[in-house]
C-alpha cells in the first residue's frame, strides 16, 4: 500500500479523525501526532516514516482503522516548530512522536500533559527536556541519538581516511543545543590527531556555501559535519561543495554517504524510529512516559563510499574497511 493511501496529510486533521472514528462503528481510533525535524519531500522522511509506521504495524496498529497519524514537518526551522507544535496539541492526540530536541522543546511549550516520545535527541537532561534518564518524569521520554563522547570518533575516522588533513571545519547549527556539545567533544580530541578545528555555522544555503568555499582556500583541509536539522536538509549542498573543493568529509549519519559523502559514523536512526513505535504502543496501552526510561542507542554504523574516496584520490585503509558496516562501491 502506498504511503499516500494511509497517511493523513497536512491540514484537515480535526475533521478526518472524527470521521475515521465514525467509520469504525464505535471502535476507538487512537490519534498520534508526529513532528519531524526535516522536510516532507526529503527522502529521509520516507525512511523514518516507514520505520515508525512499520513498527506500529508489527504491534497491531493499522492506519485508517484503529490509528490515525497527523504529520508536521519542521525542516530544521525553529519558526516551523513553534507553529506546528501547538497545532498538533490542539488536535488532542493520545501521544506525539517528535524528532529532535528543538521539536520536543516546542511541544513542551505547548503542553505538559500530552505524552511525547522523542527520537534523535542529544543530552535531554542538560537541555531540560527530562529530569533524568531512568525516571524522566513529566510527559516526555524517548531515545537519545548519541552521547557526545561518540563525536570523538569523527576526527579519528577523518584522520584515518585522509592522513594529510591538518585542518577541519566543523559544520554545525549554532542555534541547536546539541551543536555546542558536538563541537566541544570534537575540539577536545582533535589536537591529539593533529587537527585544528574551525567552527562553521550552517543555517542557510548562502551561509554554508560562503563558509565552506572560504575554508577550502587553505591547504590540508577536511570537513566534520555534525548532526542537525539544517545539515540534514542541506546535505546535498554540503556533499557537493566537499566534492568541488576536494575536501575529505566525515558525516554523522549513513544517509550522507549514500547521497555521495565519503564516510559516516553514527547511530542507526531507523532503529530508533522502530523503538519509538514500541513506546507509543505502551503509552496507548496505559503506561506513562514518566515510567519509561530514556534509552541510549543500541546500534551504531560505519559507512564508507569507495567511489567518493577514489574521486578524492584517497585509498581507504584496510582497518576502516574491516570495521565498516556498509561499503558503497
Amino acid at each position: 500500500m502506498r504511503r499516500r493511501e494511509f497517511i493523513t496529510f497536512l491540514g484537515g486533521a480535526a475533521a478526518t479523525w472524527p470521521f475515521a472514528a465514525r467509520a469504525q462503528q464505535g471502535e476507538r481510533v487512537r490519534r498520534v501526532g508526529v513532528l519531524m525535524n526535516i522536510a516532507e519531500d526529503d527522502p529521509q522522511s520516507k525512511v523514518g516514516v516507514s520505520a515508525f509506521e512499520g513498527g506500529l504495524g508489527e504491534l497491531g496498529w493499522t492506519l485508517g482503522s484503529n490509528m490515525q497519524i497527523e504529520y508536521r514537518w519542521g525542516a530544521g526551522d525553529a519558526n516551523r516548530y513553534r507553529k506546528y507544535a501547538p497545532e498538533l496539541v490542539a488536535l488532542s492526540p493520545d501521544v506525539i512522536m517528535a524528532v529532535g530536541g528543538t521539536a520536543v522543546g516546542a511541544l513542551q511549550q505547548a503542553s505538559r500533559t500530552v505524552p511525547i516520545v522523542f527520537v534523535a535527541v542529544t543530552d535531554p537532561v542538560s537541555r531540560g527536556l527530562v529530569a533524568n534518564l531512568a525516571r524522566p518524569s513529566g510527559n516526555t521520554t524517548g531515545f537519545i541519538e548519541f552521547e557526545y563522547t561518540m563525536c570523538a570518533k569523527w576526527p579519528e575516522f577523518l584522520k584515518q581516511i585522509a592522513p594529510s588533513v591538518t585542518r577541519a571545519a566543523v559544520i554545525r547549527d549554532p542555534i541547536e543545543f546539541s551543536g555546542i556539545g558536538q563541537l566541544a567533544a570534537i575540539q577536545g580530541v582533535a589536537p591529539s590527531f593533529g587537527v585544528e578545528i574551525t567552527a562553521v555555522d550552517a543555517r542557510d544555503t548562502k551561509e554554508i556555501e560562503r563558509a565552506i568555499t572560504e575554508f577550502a582556500r587553505g591547504l590540508n583541509g577536511g570537513l566534520i559535519v555534525t548532526l542537525s536539522g539544517s545539515s540534514i536538509g542541506h546535505r546535498k549542498l554540503i556533499i557537493t561543495l566537499a566534492a568541488r573543493h576536494k575536501l575529505p568529509a566525515v558525516y554523522a549519519a549513513r544517509y550522507f554517504v549514500t547521497d555521495g559523502g565519503l564516510i559516516s559514523y553514527g547511530a542507526a536512526l531507523t532503529d530508533q524510529y522502530r523503538r519509538a513505535a514500541e513506546y507509543v504502543d505502551r503509552i496507548l496501552k496505559g503506561e506513562k512516559p514518566s515510567d519509561l526510561p530514556v534509552q541510549a542507542p543500541t546500534k551504531y554504523e560505519l559507512t564508507v563510499n569507495l567511489k567518493t574516496a577514489k574521486a578524492l584520490g584517497l585509498t581507504v585503509p584496510p582497518s576502516i574497511l574491516a570495521q565498516a558496516d556498509e561499503v558503497i562501491e
